[in-house]
């Protein structure tokens, strides 16, 4: 198959936990052709369609930035390939937003996109956790301060944090004092103007933010507990969490077995749920991460996984 990954500069990868690049060296190993382009380089014409300078990508082996030889770019119709995977990482801004419509362009010109572009658009990570209300802790989403305040006074001890953001950036924890709530709550609503979530503390994050993979709606048997360190709030790994592997326990089985086929049939191919204690916290589409520490630490081989679940996908919308 040829391959395309849609995704951040390659240069930018950090290819010892990267789960792009893990991708890419598993559908290498089975012979698949590597591509690769970056949101900027697609493009839709009348009398072409839609188009992306692409690079064949062939790996090294080495471990250092050398890790890839790049073609020249080449102008190519994303219809030319076999799978299209779109890669690229938060935040879900304009630009992306506009992505994923030239994505779903190139669906109807007859590529194959993973994840559907329309779900990317449908599943917003944060937002998407609506749907699902019942598995989730407290949660507010609403850019009213005065709300919450109010949420916060209910609740007594909860996190704040953008709609829009990765990585753990922008979260603050507001405990029983409300100590500086007020200006938080203003500089994340930027006065009231931009939407936020609060969702109420759930102690169990002492033990990891755990990120539960989904695969064609079946769920990885292992997850990442992502620990806070050092007085940290934040389990996200670059925030400097811990990453500990660990098998799924029933309550991470059950929320993944009642989310799964939803999800998959909604053209989800890849899902990363984060969940703290038995509570849903966030629903990732766009990029879901942790393939290659989950390997390291188990030997379930993620990568693997994907790469034929991919595949499959290929050959069932061929046939």
């Amino acid at each position: 198959m040829h391959i395309l990954f849609i995704a951040d500069p390659l240069a930018s990868f950090k290819i010892y936990k990267d789960t792009t690049f893990a991708m890419m060296r598993e559908a290498a190993k089975r012979g698949h052709t590597i591509n690769a382009c970056e949101v900027s380089n697609i493009r839709w014409a009348q009398a072409s369609g839609v188009v992306a300078d692409t690079q064949i990508i062939t790996l090294t082996g080495q471990a250092d930035r050398a890790w890839y030889v790049a073609s020249p770019l080449q102008a190519t119709p994303l219809k030319a390939f076999d799978a299209v995977i779109m890669r690229k990482d938060p935040p879900f801004d304009s630009e992306y937003f506009y992505a994923t419509h030239l994505l779903e362009q190139a669906e109807r010109e007859g590529a194959k996109v993973l994840n559907s572009p329309r779900a990317l658009r449908d599943h917003p990570e944060k937002l998407a956790l609506m749907e699902f209300a019942h598995l989730a802790a407290p949660t507010l989403v609403t850019r009213d301060i005065a709300r919450i305040k109010a949420f916060h006074a209910e609740h007594q001890d909860v996190i704040l944090k953008p709609l829009d953001g990765m990585g753990g950036v922008g979260i603050f924890r507001v405990r029983d004092d409300a100590l500086n709530l007020g200006a938080i709550a203003e500089t994340l609503t930027a006065d009231g103007t931009q939407t936020i979530m609060a969702q109420r503390y759930l102690p169990a994050i002492k033990d990891g933010d755990k990120r539960v993979l989904l695969i064609g709606g079946k769920p990885v048997p292992y997850a990442l507990a992502r620990i806070p360190q050092g007085g940290e709030v934040r389990g996200n790994l670059a925030a400097g969490g811990k990453g500990v592997a660990q098998k799924l326990s029933d309550s991470d089985l059950k929320i993944a077995t009642e989310l799964g086929e939803t999800l998959a049939g909604r053209g989800l191919l890849l899902v990363g749920l984060d969940v703290i204690g038995d509570k849903l916290t966030e629903i990732n589409v766009t990029s879901p991460t942790c393939f290659q520490e989950i390997f390291d630490q188990t030997g379930c081989d993620v990568a693997a996984m994907f790469v034929a679940a991919v595949e499959a996908a290929t050959e069932s919308s061929r046939g």
